[in-house]
């Protein structure tokens, strides 16, 4: 048992634990951080459910998300708002998939269960990154982290993504400390998605991250991690 305060940490599609690195080592000695597994769920209701069994029956938790992530949290707090304390979603959107969206995702499912899996990444890589921090080890990073998720939990990931719910009605009755963050480079959800969650959510606070693209807990983790110890504080 600790006495430690608990931060859940919810990883984005094709992400792990390295998603989170930085902010884990910034804030373990004063938090409990748990990176959720969510790799095995085909549905944002099981994610939120196996992320929440994880930190067990702790209220009072700090709940981050970022782009899939950020569905999963938005799910718990349709499942469990009383046990949330503070809420942080990053990169991500409220709204479901337009059909364009859908489309483009049923394409790389298509091609990845045709036994193309590892050509996903190459086709996803410029949209996840900042155009500066492609030529960067960032690039072989993330592309390992999508080699270790692996082809069966990208399509258990996918499918649960094209079936989210429309989350803007659910914004106006979130009534915690709410941080939302976008890299100003995100070319998947962009920084108006962002504007939209913020207007939505009372007295949330909007961080916007210069240099960062879809993935800023890699690509600028001081920034996220300032951001985040002010909403910590909050």
């Amino acid at each position: 048992m600790t006495d430690r305060p608990t931060l859940l940490l919810l990883p984005g599609l094709l992400c792990d634990t390295r998603l989170w690195r930085d902010q884990v080592a910034a804030f373990a000695p004063a938090w409990r951080c748990v990176v959720a597994d969510l790799t095995h769920d085909d549905t944002l209701p099981a994610m939120a459910g196996r992320a929440l069994a994880a930190v067990g029956e702790t209220t009072g938790l700090a709940i981050a998300g970022l782009s899939m992530g950020g569905y999963v949290a938005l799910e718990i707090m349709r499942q469990a708002p009383g046990r949330v304390a503070r809420l942080a979603l990053m990169d991500t959107s409220a709204r479901p998939d337009t059909q364009e969206q859908s489309r483009r995702r049923r394409a790389l499912l298509a091609l990845s269960e045709s036994g193309m899996f590892r050509g996903v990444t190459p086709r996803l890589l410029p949209t996840l990154l900042a155009p500066r921090n492609l030529a960067t080890p960032l690039g072989a990073e993330v592309t390992a982290m999508a080699e270790r998720v692996g082809r069966s939990a990208f399509h258990r990931q996918q499918r649960a993504i094209l079936k989210r719910p429309d989350s803007r009605p659910d914004l106006a009755r979130i009534a915690v400390p709410t941080l939302v963050v976008v890299g100003e480079h995100d070319a998947l959800t962009p920084p108006h998605l962002a504007e939209e969650i913020a207007a939505g959510i009372p007295g949330a606070t909007l961080a916007r991250i210069p240099e960062a693209g879809h993935l800023p807990t890699m690509e600028e983790p001081e920034a996220v991690i300032a951001a985040m110890r002010d909403w910590l504080r909050a």
